[in-house]
Formats: structure tokens, C-alpha cells, sequence
């Protein structure tokens, strides 16, 4: 999963250590989730768009899919 996380802390010039804190993570989750090694549970999620004043979506996006690389359409299952 990509994200801009790491450009909209330093747009409000916090330290990994100061984004932590308000998150109630440690510094090494902040630093893996801006590097992509982690991705973050849901609640995280909706703390971090809070914390913006952002959506999930403005701030976490999916890697592209295979079949969306391919041109394949994607199927939706509901039920």
C-alpha cells in the first residue's frame, strides 16, 4: 500500500517520534508504515485521517492489481 504519510508530517514539521506519540504507536510503526512495510489496521487508519483532517482514501492508496495492470476488467462479488 502507498501513502503520503511521511509528506504530511513534514508538512507539520513532526518528528516520527512526535507523529507516534499522538497516534499511540511507537516510532518504528510510523517509520513502517511510511516506508510501506506495514500496512495499518483500521482504527490506525481512521486515527491518522483524523489527525489530517483527511479521508483513508486522500492518504492510503492500494497498490495497482495484476488484472488492472493487464487491462482485465475487475469483478465486484457481492452477496
Amino acid at each position: 500500500m502507498r501513502n503520503t504519510l511521511r509528506v504530511l508530517r513534514a508538512r507539520r514539521t513532526l518528528s516520527q517520534a512526535d507523529l507516534a506519540e499522538r497516534l499511540g504507536v511507537s516510532r518504528q510503526t510510523v517509520n513502517a508504515l511510511e516506508t510501506g512495510k506495514y500496512d495499518p489496521s483500521l482504527p490506525l487508519a481512521f486515527k491518522i485521517a483524523r489527525l489530517f483532517h483527511m479521508s483513508i482514501e486522500e492518504i492510503f492508496q492500494p497498490e495497482e492489481e495484476p488484472e488492472a495492470a493487464a487491462g482485465l476488467p475487475c469483478v465486484n462479488v457481492v452477496g
